[in-house]
C-alpha cells in the first residue's frame, strides 16, 4: 500500500511522545509492530493490526517492522518492499518514504536490528510469529502471557504513564471514532423495523463504520440475548417483545477507538417493564457520568453504579432491604455482575495486554468480591483519561440458577417479583467520557439514551 502524505503535526506528535518517555527511562527500549497472520494458507491473512504499543510511537500501522527509542530520537527497522509485490498490492512506500512521515532520525532494514539490541527493553506482541522473534533477538523469552520483568517492566510503567492521559493528537482521533459509532448507532436503530435476523441491524451499523474507511474496534454485540454479555452471535431472530442490545465500536485507521452500547425495543416501544429496568439502569449511567471529575477514585464510580442501581430494584421490588447494605454483600451483582467500564485508547480496552499493571494503581489488587472482581479499572481520575460507563442489567440463567448464590440471596430477591420481568434479559448502556481539568466531556453524547428519544429514532425508520 502506498502510505498517503500524513500531516506534518503527526511526526511532530509523535517526536513529542518519545521526548516524554525519555524522560521516564535512560536505556533503549524496542517496540515490534507484528506480522500478518496467515489462515490456511499464506497468500490469505486475517486483517492485520499492528500493535498499540508500537503505533503510540509510530503512527502508522506498518506489518513487520520495529522502531528502536532511546534519548528520544526514534530508528525505524523495515524491509522495503519486494519488487513483485507491485503486481498483487500495488505501488507501495518505501522505508525512507515512511521514515520522513514520523520523523524517523534513521531507517534501517530489519538485518541490522540484531545488532543494535544491547540493553534493549520491550513488550511482548500478540502473534507469536512475532514473539518468538523477540524472544529469538533478545536471547530471553519474551512472551505475552508472562509478566514483564526486570527493564521490561521499567518500560511498561513508562509506557503506561504516558498513555493513562491522552495528547491533542490521540484525542482528535478519538473523537472521529465516537463520531462514526454514534452514527453507526442511529443506522442500527433505524434499520431494525425492517430486519429479520439481529445480523442484518449488525450489517447497518457496520456498514457506516466502513464507510467512514474506519474499523470495528472489536467484535460487535447485537444481540437479543444481552445477558450473555459479550455475545458475538447474530442469527437470532427480532420478535417484537424483544429487547436488542448493541454494543459497536469504531476503530480509526490509526487505531484510536470508541466503545457505545445502547439497548433498544425491537417493536419501537419498550414494555413498562423494559421501561422500568431500563430507566434503573440509565439512572446509574447518568449519576456515575456527573460523578466523573479529577481525583475521583473510579472504584467509587463503580460502587455508585451499584448501590443505584440496588435502589432501584429495592424501588420496583426485586431486591428486598437498604440499598448500601446490599451493595455491601453483593446482592446487586446477581444483575450487575462487571465493573463499571474501562479505559479507552488505542485498543477499546487500551492497554489490557498488560493486565493490572496499567488497569490498577501501583500497590493495589483486584478483589476476589462478587461485585468488584471484574473490576477493570482501579485509579484516581486524572485530566485526559477516556473511561467508559456502562452500568447494565442482566438475568443470566448461570448466575440467578446458581444454588450457592441462590441459598446466600434467597431472603434479598424477590423472585415472583422478579419473573413479572421475564422480558428484560439484559440492558447496558454506555458512553466514553473523557476527564476534564474542569470535570468531564462526553464524547459520545450525541446517541440519545433516554427512552422517548430513542423510541423516537427507532420509528424514524418505520
Amino acid at each position: 500500500m502506498l502510505i498517503q502524505s500524513t500531516p506534518s503535526s503527526l511526526s511532530d506528535i509523535l517526536r513529542q511522545r518519545r521526548q516524554r518517555l525519555a524522560t521516564l527511562i535512560d536505556f533503549p527500549a524496542i517496540l515490534w509492530s507484528g506480522s500478518n497472520i496467515p489462515r490456511n494458507y499464506p497468500g490469505n491473512v486475517f486483517p492485520y493490526r499492528a500493535n498499540s504499543h508500537f503505533l503510540y510511537f509510530g503512527g502508522l500501522p506498518l506489518a513487520n517492522a520495529a522502531i528502536l527509542l532511546e534519548a528520544g530520537k526514534l530508528e525505524l527497522f523495515m524491509d522495503d518492499p519486494s519488487p513483485s509485490s507491485a503486481l498483487w498490492h500495488g505501488e507501495m512506500s518505501r522505508r525512507e518514504e515512511i521514515a520522513q512521515i514520523i520523523g524517523a532520525d534513521a531507517a534501517r532494514p530489519m538485518a541490522e536490528l540484531e545488532s543494535r539490541l544491547e540493553g534493549a527493553a520491550t513488550i511482548a506482541v500478540q502473534d507469536a510469529a512475532t514473539w518468538t522473534q523477540q524472544s529469538q533477538l533478545l536471547n530471553r523469552w519474551v512472551l505475552p502471557q508472562n509478566p514483564p520483568q526486570g527493564r521490561d517492566l521499567e518500560l511498561a510503567k513508562a509506557i503506561i504513564s504516558i498513555r493513562l492521559t491522552h495528547d491533542d493528537g490521540a484525542l482528535a482521533e478519538l473523537r472521529k471514532a465516537a463520531a462514526v459509532t454514534v452514527e453507526a448507532h442511529k443506522a442500527g436503530m433505524m434499520a431494525t423495523s425492517n430486519a429479520k435476523i439481529e445480523a442484518e441491524v449488525r450489517a447497518a451499523m457496520e456498514g457506516v463504520i466502513i464507510a467512514h474507511n474506519m474499523t470495528t474496534s472489536y467484535n460487535s454485540i447485537v444481540t437479543v440475548h444481552g445477558e450473555v454479555l459479550h455475545n458475538e452471535h447474530h442469527h437470532h431472530p427480532l420478535q417484537p417483545g424483544d429487547l436488542l442490545l448493541a454494543d459497536v465500536g469504531a476503530e480509526t485507521s490509526s487505531g484510536w477507538a470508541a466503545d457505545i452500547t445502547r439497548t433498544w425495543a425491537v417493536s419501537g416501544k419498550f414494555s413498562s417493564t423494559q421501561r422500568d429496568i431500563y430507566n434503573v439502569v440509565l439512572a446509574a449511567h447518568d449519576s456515575c457520568i456527573a460523578k466523573v471529575q479529577p481525583g475521583v477514585e473510579y472504584q467509587d464510580i463503580h460502587l455508585l453504579a451499584c448501590t443505584v442501581i440496588a435502589e432501584g430494584l429495592v424501588d420496583l421490588g426485586i431486591l428486598q432491604g437498604n440499598p448500601q447494605d446490599l451493595v455491601e454483600i453483593d446482592a446487586h451483582a446477581l444483575f450487575f455482575p462487571h465493573g463499571v467500564g474501562h479505559l479507552v485508547g488505542l485498543d477499546v480496552h487500551d492497554m489490557e495486554d498488560l493486565g493490572d499493571l496499567a488497569g490498577y494503581e501501583e500497590g493495589r489488587l483486584r478483589s476476589d468480591r462478587f461485585g468488584l472482581s471484574y473490576l477493570r479499572l482501579n485509579r484516581p481520575l486524572k485530566p485526559g483519561m477516556l473511561v467508559t460507563i456502562e452500568p447494565g442489567f442482566y438475568q443470566v440463567p448461570a448466575i440467578l440458577n446458581d444454588p450457592q448464590l441462590r441459598s446466600k440471596y434467597q431472603d434479598v430477591v424477590n423472585w415472583e417479583r422478579l419473573s413479572e420481568f421475564a422480558d428484560v434479559r439484559g440492558i447496558r448502556i454506555e458512553d466514553d467520557v473523557l476527564v476534564t481539568p474542569q470535570g468531564r466531556e462526553v464524547l459520545t453524547n450525541g446517541l440519545p439514551t433516554e427512552v422517548r428519544d430513542i423510541e423516537e429514532l427507532l420509528n424514524h425508520g418505520r
